[in-house]
């Protein structure tokens, strides 16, 4: 349907943010462009991701339990959290704003903005599986998060009362048998926990597919799409951008643009004059063909997706794969995939489940997850900058979780400006 104040949007990056804002972009009438450098969707962050769907379980990493942990998870050699000192001013303000967000009030007020985002994209990403018959292996099996302590299931149960005040979804506390009555594929893993976090509500998706199927209907119904094309230059005059170049040759005019190119984003945005706190936090993920396992029994792989807060690794099915993800690793630019992480994880795998397979191609990858030091999103107009600039990054772990709900934000922010 055409919106009588129709505008041509001009989305830079292919990611899930960028391309469901430019699907609900598309969706409200507006003519659609989008950029990235790749030469395919969900190239970066979003290509191999934890795939699971934490709408009612978004606890900020900025959290005040991070100081006790502090010293165990940056000092021990296979912490599944990593700080490596670069000579980088960005590196260092974000650190220092991170361990500023690490107090109770500004976790509880992050919790209820992610809890309030979280909701409106769940009505939005589902409203459009349902429009669209997406298959991305979309499933609610329901989440476990695991804790290892009485004391870490102590505080998950205060994290849990707290998001029940400010409306999350139906959530309990279970003790380790009932966690392996739930997920029988965690019987034997289920005598080395105290308990963990159940959200039945909870789903998982295969982040690539999604995009995949977003860029195919996107250009199927109109929107032009340059992929293998990086943005060299912005021509902005007045305090508006009026055009940008293309590495392929193309000067593109629009009436807005999105810039939403994840990690990225914060040097690109400097260019513009904006300066935001986004930073890239390093994860890596396997994916684990279970099917043959599976034939052998039925509780080779979970059925509801898992996190073990210990291991700091999440695992989710996906049809007959398995995908496994975590670490967080603050290292700058760096986006090689370290053999030892890989390794981390499917030892990790092995550990939880030992059904599944320790062979074959687990397809190593990692990603650039960009995270502002609340764990909030950045979403709209910025001081600073031109005033058709649009922000859409700084998700972090949540790029799946939030993206649909991002995207109605930014166009509700883009009609409230017409």
């Amino acid at each position: 349907m055409k919106n009588e104040q129709s505008r041509h949007v001009c989305i830079v990056g292919a990611g899930i943010t960028g391309l469901a804002t430019a699907y609900a972009l598309q969706q409200a009438g507006h003519r659609v462009t989008v950029i990235e450098r790749a030469t395919q969707p969900a190239a970066g962050a979003s290509g191999g991701n934890g795939a699971q769907l934490s709408y009612s379980y978004v606890q900020p990493l900025a959290d005040p339990g991070i100081w006790k942990m502090l010293p165990k998870l940056l000092l021990e050699k296979d912490s599944p959290l990593q700080f490596r000192p670069q000579i980088d001013p960005q590196q260092w303000s974000w650190g220092l704003r991170f361990l500023g967000a690490c107090n109770r009030q500004t976790s509880q007020n992050s919790t209820r903005k992610l809890l309030t985002l979280a909701a409106q994209s769940r009505v939005a990403f589902e409203a459009a599986l349902q429009r669209e018959a997406l298959h991305c292996d979309h499933h609610t099996p329901g989440k476990l998060v695991l804790y290892a302590t009485q004391q870490g299931l102590d505080d998950a149960a205060r994290q849990v009362r707290l998001q029940a005040t400010l409306g999350g979804a139906t959530q309990r506390i279970v003790n380790a048998a009932e966690v392996a009555r739930l997920e029988p594929a965690l019987a034997a893993y289920s005598t080395r926990i105290a308990g963990a976090v159940y959200t039945p509500s909870e789903s998982a998706a295969d982040c690539r597919m999604l995009c995949e199927q977003l860029s195919a209907l996107l250009g199927k119904r109109g929107a032009a799409l340059h992929y293998g094309a990086q943005v060299l230059t912005y021509d902005v005059r007045g305090g508006a951008i009026q055009s940008l170049r293309t590495s392929a040759g193309d000067q593109i005019h629009a009436d807005d643009f999105v810039l939403a190119t994840g990690w990225e984003s914060a040097e690109q945005a400097r260019r513009l004059g904006v300066h935001i706190p986004v930073y890239p936090l390093k994860g890596y993920s396997i994916t684990v063909d279970a099917a043959q396992a599976l034939r052998a029994s039925p509780h080779a792989a979970p059925d509801i997706s898992v996190t073990d807060t210990a291991r700091k690794v999440v695992f989710a099915r996906l049809g007959a794969r398995v995908r496994v993800a975590g670490m967080v690793e603050i290292v700058g630019r760096d986006t090689g995939i370290e053999p030892g992480r890989i390794t981390s994880l499917a030892d990790s795998t092995r550990e939880v489940f030992p059904q599944l397979p320790q062979h074959g191609d687990l397809r190593p990858w990692t990603g650039m997850r960009p995270a502002t030091p609340t764990g909030l999103p950045i979403t709209g107009r910025q001081p600073g900058g031109p005033r058709n600039l649009w922000m859409q990054t700084g998700h972090g772990a949540l790029g799946l979780t939030l993206a649909f709900g991002s995207a109605t934000e930014l166009l509700r922010q883009m009609m409230n400006q017409a």
